[in-house]
């Protein structure tokens, strides 16, 4: 299945400036342009304020269907992409499958650096006929570092012509100016974020100051000779840097089916639970650094992982990666086996003792660890065969726990005992229907049966 992303374009622009990175890129991902309200052939009407682009943005992603889909924002799609993740991932939005995020000269979810001698001379522009040739051209040429090619510029131009000025005028006077950033916890979505190295107010100064500090898993990059125009300046370049991001930091861990992940994001599963589902299904970083053990000790650890929980698939989730986030955080069971030192200690202990075998492979592992769970290996360490038993059961849990709480394997053993009443009357719990009797949110034609 291809993951989607929905893209949405600077000021002035539309979602035709996406067309050379759709190209592009199909071979790896599909894109889904979006016409903001007042751009492209969206009329104004539909809202022009950060929250009423974002509620456009989100119906078009619940409408579509798609359940692995991702965002790219340009510009001032940028801060609406940002405010559409971070409520996805706080539940709150009835979207679920988010995986990652691309920001492209973005702006951020504080007022947006602007000079201000700039932006009342492009206030100016708004005539009651909408804006010139001539002002479109100069706006376009101003904001790339060097003349675009004829079609791409003519292309370019128009869409700024074609822009309704309230809109133009509520972004310069209201939406960039909004602030966000005051109630945004860090957003955990894998992120990339590229700036222009040309680019004057959101080139990389500011996505530095103002955008990276809200994504606590993203990637930065400069993209040489762009400025802020950058779909148009540089697609190739900009599409190779997607989709090395794609397939290196986001197509890893498994997916969750279509079906399962439809019931998530229905009214009979709360934000709460919603949330945390969203976050148990972002990839695991392929490259991330342990933060409770060492890089061998975690290696040694998804060895034992393979064995405890062989998973089927290319994609499977990393378990120790998770552990280890675990122990770091200090968020396990609050159980701990009687005659063990504390967990992140008794880990290290028991992983420095099974590294030997374990840098052997699986056939060698498998056998130890069989000893391990009888009580009868005998291991140079700190821990003796008791201790390394009850270590092992210890583990063990935690692994399975893991496995078990990623909402993918919660549908291939066919469980859905999470969706027992989401936010409104139901709360938290079941309402019996009658035959013939619906929820007010499935669709007409469906029944249900007591």
């Amino acid at each position: 299945m291809t993951a989607t992303l929905f893209c949405l374009h600077a000021l002035g622009a539309s979602s035709e400036e996406f067309a050379l990175l759709r190209t592009r890129l199909a071979d790896t991902v599909r894109l889904i342009g979006v016409d903001l309200p007042g751009f492209g052939t969206s009329p104004a009407s539909a809202g022009t304020t950060v929250e009423e682009m974002a509620v456009q943005v989100e119906r078009a992603i619940g409408t579509s269907g798609a359940t692995e889909w991702g965002l790219i924002g340009h510009s001032m799609g940028g801060k609406v992409a940002t405010v559409v993740a971070d409520r996805t991932m706080a539940g709150t939005n009835g979207l679920f499958g988010l995986r990652a995020v691309v920001l492209l000269a973005a702006s951020p979810l504080a007022p947006e650096p602007m000079d201000d001698a700039r932006r009342e001379r492009m206030l100016g522009w708004a005539e009651p006929d909408g804006i010139s040739p001539t002002h479109a051209a100069e706006f376009v040429d101003a904001n790339t570092a060097r003349l675009l090619p004829p079609e791409r510029h003519s292309m370019a131009v128009h869409d700024v012509e074609r822009t309704d000025t309230a809109a133009w005028t509520a972004w310069l006077l209201r939406g960039s100016r909004e602030d966000w950033s005051g109630s945004a916890p860090t957003n955990p979505v894998p992120a990339l974020v590229l700036a222009g190295a040309e680019d004057g107010d959101l080139g990389e100064a500011a996505q530095r100051a103002l955008t990276l500090p809200h994504w606590s898993a993203a990637d930065f990059d400069v993209v040489p000779g762009a400025a802020h125009l950058l779909p148009w300046e540089r697609p190739d370049e900009v599409a190779a840097r997607i989709r090395t991001f794609w397939t290196d930091r986001v197509a890893h861990g498994p997916v969750v089916p279509t079906e399962t992940a439809r019931v998530i994001a229905s009214p009979r599963v709360s934000a709460r639970t919603r949330s945390a589902f969203a976050r148990r299904s972002l990839p695991d970083d392929p490259d991330a650094v342990p933060e409770a053990l060492d890089a061998v000790q975690l290696a040694t650890l998804r060895g034992i992982a393979d064995v405890v929980v062989p998973q089927p698939g290319s994609r499977p989730v990393d378990l120790a990666l998770r552990v280890d986030r675990q122990l770091a955080q200090g968020t396990g069971d609050g159980w701990r086996p009687d005659g063990l030192p504390v967990d992140v200690e008794a880990y290290r202990a028991a992983l420095d003792a099974l590294q030997p075998v374990a840098a052997a492979g699986t056939d060698a592992l498998t056998p130890v660890l069989d000893d391990v769970a009888a009580g009868r290996a005998d291991l140079p360490g700190a821990l003796d065969a008791e201790q390394l038993r009850r270590w092992y059961e210890d583990a063990s849990v935690d692994l399975v726990k893991q496995w078990l709480a990623h909402p993918a394997t919660m549908a291939a053993i066919d469980y859905d005992g999470f969706a027992n009443g989401g936010d409104g009357v139901r709360k938290q719990g079941f309402q019996l229907l009658g035959a013939g009797q619906r929820e007010p949110w499935e669709p007409r034609g469906a029944t249900t049966c007591d």
